[in-house]
């Protein structure tokens, strides 16, 4: 860790440690109301304590267990299909959409505002701060936004996740491709919802002592997509999600070693292991704020720097002005 990062950690320690307190409470209150006695069963009979608690958490064992039943056997009989991207509405619907939605209801408590400003309908850009070690923020957004508004955003996701076996098969059912300017119009001229996150990895793999300070926003190729697509941009600021593991370290060593953009090492990983990856029940805040136009501009204007800079800039500002906001509004980071 460099001398500068460690003067940041070194201010931050007394602010982390009382958060992250909050943060093993609000943990803890999720199960406090759990009576000694089924802690005591759990040994003897695991899934029945595991779908007791399930049921306190307000888990739809029952429907779940129903849909996915279903799911199996249309996955077996090959009554399913995807589209051009590969996204498999029935996948997304029946397995992915019940698990963010528990996320998003009962362990980040989201509260959504401005989904007004969503298009009802036709293409629109979501352009949103980035932040959490893992991309939580990116999926709870996407399960927020088809909740809210019955429309499915399409996520542009870095080429790290297209290039791992498992994540690029996910990643295409549910809905996302690759971040291309291609692949991105495309989405658009079919008049699709995307969603885009212009930080990357620089604000995922963020210390917690720079937390919500937006990172440089690329060189702002989801502004010039947009305006060739005489597309609206949709700022979106999500507060909540540089809690979920606040990191103290990058370790660039280890990242480099495995070929990773960082490596999180947080105050609970990798120091107690699976335990360490279960995310701090922050409560959030989305907020959708008015839609920047770009059909006043001419085509052209895409390839003009100064015009892509301007409104790149002007994305970021209200990103970042809405964050301290959202964060005045919010208080205490967990309850």
């Amino acid at each position: 860790m460099s001398t500068e990062n460690r003067e940041d950690l070194d201010g931050e320690r007394p602010e982390l440690i009382g958060e992250l307190a909050d943060g093993l409470l609000g943990l803890r209150d999720r199960f406090r109301d759990v009576p000694v006695e089924q802690w005591r069963e759990a040994a003897a009979d695991p899934l029945a304590t595991l779908v007791t608690l399930g049921d306190r958490l307000g888990v739809e064992w029952q429907e779940s267990v129903e849909e996915l039943l279903t799911f199996a056997h249309d996955r077996l009989t090959g009554d399913y299909a995807v589209d051009q991207f590969g996204y498999d509405p029935e996948f997304t619907e029946r397995v992915y959409l019940p698990a963010i939605r528990f996320l998003a209801r009962r362990w980040f408590r989201v509260e959504v505002r401005g989904v007004e400003n969503i298009p009802a309908d036709g293409p629109a850009l979501l352009v949103s701060n980035h932040a959490g070690a893992l991309p939580l923020d990116a999926l709870i957004l996407q399960g927020v936004v088809h909740d809210e508004t019955g429309r499915h955003p399409r996520m542009l996701g870095a080429d790290l996740v297209f290039k791992t076996p498992f994540m690029h098969d996910f990643a295409r059912r549910t809905g996302s491709t690759v971040a291309c300017p291609e692949d991105a119009t495309r989405l658009l001229e079919s008049g699709e919802l995307v969603s885009v996150f212009p930080e990357g990895f620089k604000g995922l793999g963020k210390l917690y002592a720079d937390r919500y300070r937006l990172q440089r926003f690329g060189r702002g190729g989801f502004v010039s997509t947009a305006i060739r697509a005489q597309t609206p941009i949709v700022p979106v600021s999500i507060v909540g999600s540089e809690e979920i593991f606040p990191l103290i370290s990058t370790a660039p060593g280890i990242a480099k070693a495995f070929g990773f953009p960082y490596f999180p090492v947080t105050p609970l990983f990798p120091w107690l292991g699976v335990l360490g990856m279960v995310p701090l029940p922050s409560k959030w805040i989305i907020d959708f704020g008015e839609a920047i136009t770009t059909d006043e501009l001419p085509r052209g204007a895409a390839d003009d720097p100064m015009t892509v800079f301007h409104v790149t800039d002007q994305v970021r500002i209200t990103i970042q002005n809405r964050l301290y906001r959202l964060l005045e509004d919010r208080g205490n980071a967990f309850f």
